[in-house]
């Protein structure tokens, strides 16, 4: 008796757990107690039912390569200057090469062991003498080169969570797909174009100065001087609200970056009513900005996002407090989406979109609804079938039927899982596994009693001789579904999360739960026959 009371516990306390945890997913207003001291995790749908859009995202690491070796690139015109090596050029060529043009013959074995010693991330592949210059060619070492592009890659994926978290959406899938794919998951998104624009973004945020000694007009007809590149900014025209391109001259040297953000936000500018981004730099972002505009007071500074030109204003003065504004005639949302990225950082290489699906919210309610209508009528059948065929003990399973519903939901509030159309078809699968114990104990019940044995010993004989054929076929899909969670994606994961939890709640209605009832209903009334 002592036993099968703390049996009986067991059972009232996860049943009113799995209640509780239930709850919040059926409750939509909750009072505040409840959230102070009880669990708020509600049923994740996933993106079949509640609708998003489904991304697979290639990252084009090749450009962060050519980014790095452009930065080597600097790094060498730094230590020519320093070491007072006459040159002509330091230049990238395609994707991993740079060409370095000597002024002088004897500077070249000093050259190569300034690379050797200071840049070791590059090779020396060679030197030949050309219309009386030294032209030395160099390399990105391959293992570096590696290395470089696979940062790139988790860059860009950590880069991305950040925008993700940051733009608000709950529940977000963003993992790696292969070695070079990005599988971004967003459910429920109500405008996935803009979702889609805050992703793909590159935001790359450069301060450069103007070009201001040499003319617009000849760099616009092919005269560009060297060091110098031409970027355009658009305007709007307050007349006729036309954008026009307007092309600035900048020096190719940025000065600084985004990369030393700490802060962006939006503001609106008194004067002309509109949004802006303001930006703070951290320490020391804040000392270069310092330093920046310090050395070149009377000089115009363009920002430049994305290789084009926001603005382009003069320095007054020093700016010691690492404070700048982005402006650019944005509309509220442009302004909050671009100090959303900023805030996040740049993408280390740009992203292209490989697979692009999305699903609409009312196409998601309507798998629901129909998934539903399915578990319900599958439900509905096992039941009257378990009552017609086995009596008073088909009741019994048919409750150990809908606590095993109720276990499985409870779960997947608690393990923060996500439902997917896939997991309502594992719910359906489990509604057949469920009795199928059942039945399988009750069968052997029968054959006890027949034999002549008393209900109580029938009831036990049953309960121990199916109990391993259960635990065996429980054991091995389950095995199954956890190959299944581990190796699917999607969809695939959603089915094996389903149907874990509900083997894992049938062991525990159908052989514990099931018996605990035989048991009560035998001490407490002392059943003479069974309806079996």
């Amino acid at each position: 008796m002592k036993r099968l009371k703390w049996r009986g516990l067991i059972v009232i306390c996860v049943l009113i757990l799995a209640i509780i945890y239930l709850i919040p997913t059926f409750v939509s207003e909750l009072p505040s107690w409840w959230k102070e001291f009880l669990p708020q995790n509600k049923i994740q749908l996933g993106l079949d039912l509640k609708g998003g859009i489904h991304l697979v995202l290639g990252v084009k690491a090749e450009e962060a390569v050519k980014t790095s070796v452009d930065n080597l690139a600097d790094e060498i015109e730094t230590n020519l200057r320093e070491e007072k090596l006459p040159y002509l050029e330091v230049k990238r060529e395609g994707l991993k090469d740079i060409k370095v043009i000597l002024v002088r013959k004897e500077d070249v074995e000093h050259f190569k062991k300034i690379i050797e010693e200071k840049i070791p991330d590059l090779l020396c592949k060679g030197a030949e003498r050309k219309d009386r210059l030294e032209i030395v060619k160099l390399s990105l070492k391959s293992e570096r080169e590696g290395e470089i592009k696979r940062m790139a890659i988790v860059q860009v994926l950590e880069t991305i969570r950040n925008r993700i978290d940051q733009f608000g959406v709950a529940e977000p899938d963003i993992r790696l797909q292969g070695r070079e794919r990005i599988l971004v998951q967003l459910p429920g998104i109500k405008d996935p174009q803009r979702a889609i624009n805050i992703i793909s973004r590159t935001a790359r945020l450069e301060f450069k100065l103007l070009a201001e000694e040499a003319s617009i007009e000849e760099a616009l007809k092919g005269n560009i001087p060297p060091g110098c590149e031409i970027l355009y900014g658009i305007k709007e025209d307050p007349l006729t609200h036309k954008k026009i391109k307007i092309p600035y001259l900048v020096k190719k040297r940025t000065l600084l970056t985004g990369d030393y953000i700490a802060d962006a936000r939006v503001l609106i500018d008194p004067e002309l009513n509109e949004p802006y981004v303001a930006i703070t730099f951290n320490k020391q972002g804040a000392r270069i900005f310092a330093r920046i505009t310090e050395a070149n007071v009377g000089k115009r500074l363009a920002i430049i996002l994305d290789n084009r030109v926001h603005s382009a204003p003069v320095i007054r003065e020093k700016i010691p407090h690492g404070e700048a504004r982005i402006t650019g005639a944005f509309t509220l949302e442009e302004a909050r989406d671009l100090a959303v990225v900023l805030r996040a950082g740049a993408l280390p290489a740009p992203i292209r979109i490989l697979e692009e699906r999305t699903v609409g919210p009312s196409l998601g309610q309507d798998s629901i609804r129909k998934g539903v209508k399915a578990s319900i009528i599958a439900g509905s059948l096992v039941i009257i079938f378990m009552i017609i065929y086995y009596g008073f003990s088909g009741i019994i399973a048919d409750i150990a039927l809908m606590v095993n519903l109720i276990l499985l939901l409870a779960g997947l509030a608690m393990f923060q899982a996500t439902l997917t159309l896939p997991g309502i078809a594992g719910i359906a699968l489990t509604i057949g596994m469920a009795v199928d114990a059942n039945v399988l104990i009750f069968e052997r019940i029968r054959e006890e009693l027949r034999l002549g044995r008393t209900i109580r010993s029938a009831i036990e004989a049953g309960y121990r001789k199916a109990f391993w054929t259960i635990f065996d076929a429980n054991t091995t899909t389950l095995l199954t579904a956890l190959i299944l969670f581990q190796f699917g994606t999607g969809p695939v994961k959603g089915f094996a999360v389903t149907l874990s939890l509900g083997i894992l709640a049938n062991m525990f209605t159908a052989v514990f739960m099931s018996k605990v009832i035989f048991d009560y209903l035998i001490y407490r009334f002392n059943m003479r026959k069974l309806s079996i």
